[in-house]
């Protein structure tokens, strides 16, 4: 993830580029400074409890250092009946789904099954036929520089229109993976396969999921679930077989920038429209044993982590980010971070961990697009964001790294990767 900074001067127009790829927008670029401190749970306690005292209905969160492990949740999670918010909820994690998408592609390029470089139409020709299936190649998928625009656009098209009735218009609506694929190539490119910067496509992981398909011969989540998940040793974590998020959890609120007023929840949804772009439920505690299995190389090898760190530039609604194979890197005061954010409809995830996978954050809110719109409207920082990255800040970086910047401009975090909402 790239890291970029707002000036009070800054326009309205960078912010709402930020809210709109997803980001969570931190300090200034690394410095050679080991990561974090001590956990001090008071200390991370009282932070996250600025987050709900800011306006968020309810976040929870664990940070890890070493072998020690703090973890918190502030808030309701139904807003109605005042039912508490818990730290082992299980969550909608969004595009977090990527990382374990990209993770399933290279235990196959490992074997010898996918080559990276090789043309999508090596494997998939009938899906993406001609000049198109031949430039475009695996790592363009992964890496966000086929330019295959969003599906998200044409599958919800109210959004584009400021309105949220497609959200629940597709509700119960089944989307099959052929389907979504369709959908974004038949919108229009946005750039030449493999030109830089890149653009964040949910459509690249949905055709990463049928690759997956293609050459193993089993259903895209199963082998993610089989080859993944339980090897990462993940007891909460799943693609759910119905709209129902799987074990104890709280409602999703959406606002859309209070285009829907009260907040609506959509925690009973669907989930097909997201496929293995964003479809996987986790617990905070599962996302940090996951990607500190990642790094640590006990997913993949420590050549295909390589690959995933190999970033490019990518714009995600007109932001820049360094993305690389389902990951992208977190530039702190404290240091380089990995992870990836995610924001599906009223749940919104960071997961961030250190190289080595000892520091790690990750946390999760029930209320999305909770910002105002300013005249022009655009969406203005909200005090939320402001709390959460010194919620984050606070966790990677210890206190002293949060205090610093508490006197510096406002930096936005959560958003829903690649979905563009007219205002």
């Amino acid at each position: 993830m790239s890291i970029r900074q707002f000036g009070h001067k800054t326009s309205n127009r960078r912010a709402v580029l930020a809210l709109a790829a997803g980001l969570l927008i931190a300090a200034v670029p690394a410095q050679a400074a080991a990561a974090g401190t001590d956990l001090d749970g008071q200390v991370l306690r009282q932070s996250l409890d600025a987050v709900h005292e800011a306006g968020m209905y309810g976040i929870y969160s664990q940070v890890r250092d070493g072998a020690q492990s703090w973890r918190g949740a502030s808030g309701v999670a139904d807003v109605d009946t005042g039912r508490p918010v818990r730290p082992d909820m299980v969550h909608r994690v969004g595009s977090i789904t990527k990382t374990f998408t990209s993770v399933a592609v290279l235990q196959q390029v490992a074997r010898g099954t996918i080559e990276l470089d090789a043309p999508v139409a090596r494997y998939l020709p009938d899906l993406v036929p001609g000049e198109r299936g031949r430039q475009i190649t695996v790592r363009m998928l992964l890496n966000h520089t086929s330019h295959i625009a969003d599906y998200v656009g044409p599958a919800f098209p109210s959004l584009l229109e400021g309105s949220g009735r497609s959200l629940d218009d597709n509700r119960s609506r089944t989307f099959t993976p052929q389907e979504l694929v369709r959908l974004g190539l038949g919108a229009t490119p946005t750039g030449q396969p493999g030109a830089t910067p890149g653009s964040y496509s949910n459509t690249n992981y949905v055709l990463a999921g049928l690759l997956l398909e293609k050459v193993t011969g089993m259903d895209a989540e199963r082998y993610i679930t089989r080859n993944v998940i339980r090897k990462a040793g993940l007891r909460h974590t799943s693609f759910p077989r119905t709209p129902h998020i799987p074990g104890p959890h709280s409602k999703a609120y959406e606002s859309l920038y209070g285009l829907i007023d009260p907040p609506k929840d959509y925690s009973v949804y669907d989930m097909s429209w997201a496929a293995t772009a964003g479809a996987v439920t986790s617990t905070m505690d599962d996302l940090n044993r996951f990607y500190r299995a990642l790094l640590r190389g006990e997913l993949i090898g420590r050549e295909q982590v390589a690959e995933m760190q190999k970033t490019v530039p990518v714009l995600a609604g007109g932001a820049p980010l360094n993305y690389g194979l389902g990951i992208y890197s977190y530039d702190l005061p404290c240091g380089r971070f990995w992870g990836h954010s995610g924001g599906v409809f009223g749940m919104g995830t960071e997961s961030i961990s250190s190289p080595d996978g000892g520091r790690q954050l990750s946390m999760g809110i029930n209320l999305m697009k909770y910002q105002r719109l300013d005249e022009n409207g655009y969406p203005q920082v909200s005090p939320i964001d402001v709390a959460t990255v010194n919620h984050i800040l606070t966790g990677l970086c210890g206190q002293s790294a949060a205090q610093a910047r508490a006197a510096q401009p406002s930096f936005v975090p959560f958003a829903v990767d690649g979905l563009s909402v007219k205002r």
